[in-house]
């Protein structure tokens, strides 16, 4: 019996502890809180003490990085304005009901992840580049369990890539804040048939309680020449190089036509001298097509735009510079993009000149030449 009360009186001591002061409860709830540069958080510690015991709360740490806090009976907000990264580190709540003293520890982490990301080449030639690198800018942290890259093929990672490198460097130091630029390096396996349209650089950010991912498209080019047979885009296959939104935004299902939005789509076909862009839509009256974008601007291309029909004329003797055509469907402001790049140029005016002022140049140096030879041969 004595043995027995001997366990027991433990359990009622600890009974009577508890009864004198509730624990702290802070929200947020988790021991570490991720807050974006230059961002804000506010933290709240609560305590509530049994009987009429007044409880004191206070939030504690380093007087310089702390923050604002406000406290009153039972409660203390803390609150981060336009967090550096010299605001990083623990914060301690502090509380305590009559000669009981409890305490919560929040550790602050700050972190950079803008969306700005950047890729070397800007787009790929099929069967022609085999590296490619995709850079994150001033971010931080950098380690790879907390910042990954990788490359994207739809919604999966690329299989067969091989990573040869990943290098971290500061940026340019504009404040107190320290960031760097990370940048991953691959080479790339052969991407099968038919070459898939684009290609996605992925950079995801994981801290605790948080995930975070940004994506840049790597457009994928056919070489075109005006021997090729038409092939045709449509703005599924050719996203624009700003769009940093994630490729795993799901599209209409397949084969139910009646959901699908009213989208432009632009065919190539070869013509006389050139190459034609062919920007239509199959929708209802009282759409119209027109070209929003080409290479050296519009006004050096023939253009012919009725309906939802639009017209353009690529030809190959202007050499126009390779780059992005781009066509717009209203009402709606449907886009859509293709990505070319001529390989043929004729010859230009100076190389055509070339061979007759090779022979106007050999007819003068005859002449000089004669005209030498009777000046100087002897009398006799």
């Amino acid at each position: 019996m004595d043995q027995s009360l001997c366990l027991l009186l433990p359990f009622f001591l600890g009974l009577l502890h508890r009864g004198l002061g509730g624990p702290l409860e802070v929200e947020p709830p988790d021991p570490v809180v991720a807050v974006s540069l230059g961002g804000s958080r506010r933290f709240t510690c609560r305590l509530a003490c049994a009987g009429h015991r007044a409880p004191s709360v206070q939030w504690r740490g380093l007087d310089t990085s702390l923050g604002a806090v406000r406290s009153d009976a039972g409660r203390s907000v803390l609150t981060v304005h336009n967090a550096s990264l010299s605001a990083a580190g623990p914060r301690v709540c502090v509380g305590s009901c009559g000669d009981l003293t409890f305490q919560r520890t929040v550790q602050l982490l700050v972190f950079a992840f803008p969306a700005q990301l950047t890729v070397s080449p800007v787009a790929l030639v099929a069967k022609q580049d085999r590296e490619v690198a995709c850079t994150a800018h001033n971010v931080t942290p950098v380690s790879p369990e907390a910042l990954s890259l990788s490359l994207l093929l739809g919604d999966r990672e690329l299989e067969g890539v091989q990573a040869l490198g990943r290098d971290v460097e500061e940026e340019p130091q504009q404040g107190e804040d320290l960031l760097f630029r990370v940048t991953e390096r691959w080479l790339l396996p052969p991407l099968g048939t038919p070459t898939p349209p684009t290609l996605h650089c992925q950079a995801t950010m994981k801290l605790p309680g948080l995930e975070l991912s940004h994506h840049q498209p790597i457009p994928v080019l056919h070489r075109l020449t005006s021997q090729e047979p038409p092939v045709t885009t449509s703005p599924k296959a050719t996203p624009e190089l700003s769009s940093t939104h994630s490729p795993r935004s799901p599209g209409p299902p397949p084969g139910n036509s009646s959901t699908r939005p009213c989208r432009p789509e632009i065919h190539q076909s070869p013509a006389p001298g050139g190459l034609e862009l062919l920007c239509e839509a199959a929708c209802g009256p009282g759409m119209s097509a027109s070209w929003t974008q080409a290479p050296g601007g519009l006004e050096a291309y023939e253009r012919q735009e009725a309906g939802a029909l639009a017209r353009l004329t690529v030809l190959w003797a202007r050499c126009n510079p390779e780059g992005w055509f781009q066509c717009r469907l209203d009402p709606g402001g449907q886009m859509a993009s293709l990505y070319l790049v001529p390989e043929i140029c004729p010859p230009t005016t100076s190389a055509a000149l070339w061979p007759g002022s090779l022979v106007l140049g050999l007819l003068f140096l005859a002449f000089l030449t004669h005209r030498l030879w009777r000046r100087c041969r002897p009398a006799g």
